[in-house]
């Protein structure tokens, strides 16, 4: 019998459209934003996926590990599609009004106050920072759109980077829930329009 050398724990290829380790990331991304770090098992994400924790293992060591690249993968892809909706060639407001209600729609059954918070203890300072910096390149995508906007004369000159940081936390005020746990306005595309056109009035638009 031939013996091969593949490492414990790396999952067969041959049987599988998309690399072990994306299904992995997408399925782990579900379960964090569902339940949150702290109820969500190394265990949990190998059923999820249908492999062996043993697989899971192979390529993440830790919860904390695998928590970071998946928020981070997200990150990216939250910034690539945050990217195409902010080229097509429409008014700014347009575009934000749509990556508004595409946050809304993605978030707004997740506490995402208490989802970063429960997260954040379990995390080393590189972890965090590799987090951080995945962020800001998010928020950049945002900030030369706006900047952009001024240069056209779309919207008046100012820090782009103020207004875009203006922005992100007038968004903040769609995942907001009183104690018990009822939104400020329930529908996502009135609370959508209320956050783009409250920064708009902010802008002097």
């Amino acid at each position: 019998m031939r013996q091969t050398n593949r490492p414990l724990g790396r999952p067969h290829m041959s049987d599988r459209k998309k690399p072990t380790k994306e299904i992995i990331l997408e399925n782990a991304v579900k379960l964090f934003l569902k339940r949150g770090y702290q109820l969500v098992s190394m265990d949990d994400v190998a059923k999820e996926c249908d492999v062996t924790k043993a697989t899971v293992y192979y390529y993440y060591s830790t919860k904390a590990e695998l928590f970071t690249d998946a928020m981070v993968q997200m990150m990216i892809r939250i910034s690539d599609r945050i990217k195409k909706i902010l080229s097509i060639d429409r008014p700014l407001k347009d575009n934000l009004l749509e990556i508004v209600k595409i946050h809304l729609r993605a978030t707004f059954d997740i506490d995402l106050k208490t989802f970063i918070k429960d997260a954040k203890i379990s995390l080393t300072d590189e972890q965090m920072i590799q987090m951080n910096y995945a962020e800001e390149k998010m928020y950049e995508v945002i900030e030369n759109a706006i900047e952009n906007a001024m240069n056209k004369g779309e919207i008046p000159q100012g820090n782009s980077k103020f207004a875009t940081h203006a922005f992100l936390a007038i968004l903040k005020v769609g995942n907001f829930r009183d104690m018990n746990n009822q939104s400020i306005i329930n529908s996502i595309d009135e609370m959508a329009n209320e956050i783009v056109n409250f920064f708009w009035r902010g802008m002097k638009v």
